[in-house]
């Protein structure tokens, strides 16, 4: 087999998070299309917003992540293959910040990254990528330093703050965020395959299929991070103490709101994708549920004690979600105090207002729908959101 085939054959399985065939994948054009889903789509919209994804990069290879690099004026793009690189707020130039050796079968890689609240201070960024050891696949969240510039200066390994053996090359998660309580969050996946059939995410002894919350400024005995002690199953005999929340499949891409709740797009299996608002200690549902419909859907599940999606889709408008964030800048008005979100395999974008609990449905907006296959969002400095296409490897600017 040839380097290239090899090459398809990863791209082909990279971030296909539903399990989509790529026949479904339409032929690339550039800009968007908003009557063609409005054509196609189920969901209950309350209206179109117009939108424009403008390419200011071009030319890397599957961006897994973009964060935006505060008083540097810098945005941090990571590839799937190891590579992480500053780019410039305009696009114009780039250059290599750090490169780490990881595993790339299927939707494994360096996939996600996280600066440290008193990053000006401390300079202390996080990583989550997935290393193969021993023939044995781990992913691995791992503390590092920038020395100086993101343009002149060294990004060097701290330490290894958690890894979590992974049992197939899919459903990672990798999306890291701190929250405004100052606490790592860690979103991980079932761990792989289909269907979840190690049950790890209704298993309370195992971190895959969970949300986790650490602390990074401290330490517990024999752990290179403390469990902070407001977390939801501490104590409880059998459950992992990290655990913040239960039930997820792939949380693939997750972030915060401007009133501190957790927004969490959930990837699905075969015919729904959802989008959570996750409080403390909820169980989402997986692999009892997906979205709201028992799993298998001839199965018969829990009415009481999980927490129900804000927003789901079927499998008609979309088979992939990809979360992003609430946009809070002033260059797409009509976005602003919205949540914008993708789905990765057929193009479509939405913009939702997010409810004010937990309990009630979100009202979405479509943004039309794109070519582009969103792996990602980022979000600038001012709220402004950015967004990468995996194939192309373009980063786009969410325009007006």
């Amino acid at each position: 087999m040839t380097a290239r085939a090899k090459w398809l054959i990863t791209l082909l399985f990279l971030v296909a998070l539903g399990g989509v065939a790529l026949a479904l994948w339409p032929a690339r054009r550039p800009g968007l299309d908003t009557r063609r889903l409005q054509a196609q789509s189920r969901l209950a919209l309350a209206g179109t917003l117009t939108l424009t994804l403008t390419p200011i990069a071009g030319g890397f290879v599957q961006p897994t992540d973009l964060r935006w690099l505060p008083g540097q004026n810098l945005w941090i793009v990571l590839e799937k293959t190891g590579d992480a690189w500053w780019l410039t707020a305009d696009g114009a130039a780039r250059g290599k910040l750090l490169h780490v050796d990881v595993a790339t079968d299927s939707e494994e890689g360096l996939l996600g990254i996280a600066l440290h609240p008193q990053f000006a201070q401390n300079h202390l960024f996080f990583l989550n990528y997935v290393v193969r050891v021993a023939g044995h696949d781990f992913t691995r969240i791992a503390r590092w330093r920038l020395d100086g510039d993101a343009r002149t200066g060294h990004a060097v390994p701290v330490d290894v703050l958690l890894e979590v053996a992974q049992p197939y090359g899919n459903h990672k998660g990798g999306q890291l965020q701190f929250g405004p309580d100052g606490q790592l969050y860690i979103g991980l996946g079932d761990g792989g395959a289909g269907g979840d059939p190690h049950r790890n995410g209704q298993n309370p002894a195992t971190l895959l299929g969970k949300m986790l919350r650490i602390d990074v400024d401290h330490a517990d005995p024999r752990l290179a991070y403390a469990v902070p002690p407001d977390n939801p199953f501490v104590g409880q005999p059998g459950w992992r103490p990290e655990i913040w929340a239960l039930g997820l499949r792939n949380p693939w891409r997750f972030s915060f709101d401007a009133t501190g709740r957790l927004i969490v797009a959930d990837v699905g299996q075969n015919l729904w994708e959802e989008l959570d608002i996750v409080p403390k200690g909820a169980n989402l549902g997986w692999n009892l549920r997906e979205g709201r419909h028992c799993f298998p859907p001839a199965a018969t599940c829990p009415g009481e004690g999980l927490t129900e999606p804000i927003l789901e889709y079927g499998h008609e408008d979309g088979q992939s979600i990809t979360g992003g964030y609430v946009a809070l800048g002033a260059r797409a008005p009509q976005l602003r105090g919205r949540y914008v979100l993708a789905d990765f395999a057929n193009g479509a974008l939405w913009a939702v207002d997010l409810p004010q609990t937990a309990t009630q449905t979100a009202r979405v907006w479509s943004l039309g729908k794109t070519t582009h296959h969103i792996a990602t969002f980022g979000r600038d400095g001012a709220g402004d959101l950015l967004a990468a296409d995996v194939f192309s490897g373009e980063i786009l600017r969410l325009d007006p």
